[in-house]
């Protein structure tokens, strides 16, 4: 049975705008970061969760939430390609749907999903991002990822096609087990070991634990929106809410910044996987080719040589 449940979300330290949305309806729940230019990423979140409400969650499971998602897709595409002002908009999206003795999920983009266990953290979806393609094929490492300028590069989202590709899965769920799902503004400004030792130090006060890790993240730069749901299994409580669920404003010591002297933020961008792998086999190919002229010279450079000392030992 679902336990406790709490929710944070904060426009962090640099945006004017939050574009992330939440939905926490047990047994569904979800998170969304929006993205595109003015407030058109706030407009791609909210209508991508309104879609996830009125849908409900009516059982179902893993294809239960994949046809959730592929609404909330169409509607946020619908959008973008009819509202000028909105064109090019999408969205993030990780839901997470309580049954029986199973959390099914289903994913889009590189907020993310984690379980907490035995004071253990485990990520359980996958980003879908540029640095994450990256890493998998080695080019970089976690250290150098943590840093990358291009960590807001994304390779899939809600809303710039008519269909979306939707990761789903299944965990068995345990007693005592915590489900955080969060935003890339808490977790790129965040480690995980720290993540992980706020909750720990907090979990009898789930609201106060996600306070807390807003706090972390703002204290870290703030420099993107930052929204934590959570929800605890146990065996026979009934559910309660831990805190409130609204917006939640900074603590009074930290402030966002205002208008006059708010830092300049680069919006997410998304990038097809398969243009990376395009580009990443075309700079093998330029390689390639230095590699060859390189030998060339150095075989046209030793042919010179033989030559003069030909010559000299001829004479």
């Amino acid at each position: 049975m679902i336990g406790r449940v709490a929710a944070v979300t904060d426009p962090g330290r640099t945006r004017r705008h939050n574009e992330d949305a939440y939905v926490i309806e047990p047994p569904l729940f979800a998170i969304a970061d929006g993205m595109g230019g003015a407030q058109a990423g706030e407009v791609a979140s909210r209508l991508a969760t309104a879609a996830l409400r009125e849908g409900g969650a009516n059982g179902g499971g893993e294809q239960r939430i994949a046809d959730l998602i592929q609404e909330a897709n169409r509607r946020v595409y619908d959008r973008s390609s009819t509202d000028p002002n909105t064109s090019g908009m999408g969205t993030t999206i990780t839901v997470a749907l309580v049954e029986d003795e199973y959390v099914a999920f289903g994913h889009v983009g590189d907020s993310r999903a984690y379980l907490i266990r035995d004071a253990r953290m485990e990520q359980l979806t996958e980003d879908h991002s540029l640095v994450n393609e990256l890493l998998k094929t080695g080019k970089l490492s976690r250290e150098e990822a943590e840093t990358h300028p291009q960590r807001s590069v994304i390779t899939r989202a809600l809303g710039t096609d008519p269909d979306v590709d939707v990761d789903t899965f299944s965990v068995r769920a345990e007693s005592g087990d915590l489900f955080l799902l969060c935003s890339d503004g808490l977790t790129d400004m965040v480690p995980e070991d720290s993540i992980l030792d706020v909750v720990e130090r907090n979990r009898d006060d789930m609201d106060g634990a996600l306070r807390a890790l807003v706090k972390e993240a703002n204290r870290g730069g703030g420099q993107d929106n930052i929204t934590v749901v959570a929800f605890e299994i146990a065996d026979h409580a009934p559910l309660v809410h831990d805190g409130d669920t609204r917006e939640q404003a900074l603590p009074e010591d930290q402030d966002t910044l205002t208008e006059t002297d708010a830092v300049p933020v680069v919006d997410t961008a998304v990038v097809p996987v398969e243009e990376i792998q395009a580009e990443d086999r075309a700079m093998r190919r330029r390689h390639l080719r230095r590699r060859l002229l390189a030998w060339l010279a150095i075989l046209v450079l030793l042919a010179v040589v033989a030559v003069v000392l030909y010559g000299r030992f001829v004479r």
